[in-house]
């Protein structure tokens, strides 16, 4: 009975966690072109309900009701596959991120999370690298050269910044002695990791610009160049899923890993932990300034070229991310 408890209470925390995880990813489309709107003097979305309120649903509806026209050409079944395997990673490294404290409700414990497991850092670094799956497949199953061509950059991408960000997270896991995400929170009570880690901040703020494809390193859909590069051929809810995905889910995914690595997690700011504030709200109000700041850069910034992103990736971020774990090194042993 126990277990079956525990199945059932996973399960329903699951489903939760997906359903809030889509209708924010929908919002957030409202506030990304609400921001591009005032950033570019324009109002953005106005007429689809109050103040354009309603129109993530109508962007839904119109996606979800499109024809979906698949090429004679295509390989259907690598084609089908590819916007799952860019979907479902972003939303499987939701299992191990923990969002507060537990906290009681009517009697019942609630934990904000799935499960807090001792490996979660690197759970969260496996699934996350499954994403270049459905990038190889979208490319190649199109059987066209601008998705194939767009499919090989953003593999090239994601190989390079894949590796910094797996050192720039080594770091924090030193300094709590934990791959644990919980306690890495719970290690930062006297000290945010930024102090130390401000040479891994930088690298994992580049690594999760290039990961998620946006602007200067949206190289794999350069519409000046190829289209819309590796889902040109998509259509309908399958075109959909790759930037809910990438844009939406990973980036705020990746924002409140980030947040729990260098800025506390649900620790309250400095000096104003006698607020009465839930951790809960501490913790995504953190991760939606990050999250503000991603599209801050990505409305403001031009486009890199491909060879300017790898020389990036490899001959800056990844230096800096090692030489970030030799100073962490030291303030361990001098400063502890």
């Amino acid at each position: 009975m126990e277990l079956l408890g525990t199945v059932i209470g996973v399960t329903v925390k699951s489903l939760v966690f997906i359903i809030v995880m889509f209708l924010a990813a929908a919002y957030l489309t409202l506030l990304e072109r609400k921001f591009a709107g005032h950033v570019q003097q324009r109002p953005g979305p106005l007429h689809v309900g109050p103040h354009g309120l309603l129109q993530p649903i109508a962007d839904a509806l119109k996606v979800l009701t499109k024809e979906d026209l698949v090429p004679d050409s295509v390989d259907k079944v690598l084609f089908y596959m590819a916007s799952l395997l860019a979907f479902v990673p972003a939303i499987m490294i939701l299992a191990v991120v923990p969002f507060g404290e537990p906290f009681t409700i009517f009697g019942i414990e609630i934990k904000p999370y799935i499960t807090d497991l001792n490996i979660a850092i690197l759970l969260a670094l496996a699934f996350g690298s499954l994403s270049i799956y459905g990038v190889i497949f979208a490319g190649w199953a199109s059987n066209s050269k601008y998705p194939m061509i767009g499919g090989l950059r953003k593999a090239a991408v994601l190989i390079g910044y894949e590796v910094a960000l797996g050192f720039a997270m080594v770091g924090p896991i030193m300094q709590a002695g934990s791959f644990s995400l919980k306690e890495i929170v719970e290690a930062q009570s006297g000290m945010w990791f930024i102090i130390p880690n401000v040479l891994a901040f930088v690298v994992i703020i580049f690594a999760i610009l290039a990961e998620t494809g946006r602007t200067p390193f949206d190289v794999q859909e350069a519409e000046a160049e190829l289209v819309g590069g590796y889902i040109t051929e998509y259509t309908g809810m399958k075109f959909g899923l790759f930037p809910l995905a990438e844009w939406y889910i990973a980036t705020f995914v990746l924002s409140a890993i980030t947040v729990i690595l260098f800025f506390g997690g649900w620790q309250p700011l400095p000096l104003m932990g006698w607020l009465p504030i839930p951790d809960i709200v501490w913790f995504f109000t953190k991760v939606f300034l990050l999250f503000m700041f991603f599209l801050w850069v990505h409305w403001t910034l031009p486009r890199y070229r491909v060879d300017q992103i790898t020389e990036l990736a490899w001959k800056v971020m990844l230096p800096l991310a090692l030489a970030n774990i030799l100073v962490v090194a030291l303030w361990i042993i001098f400063i502890g």
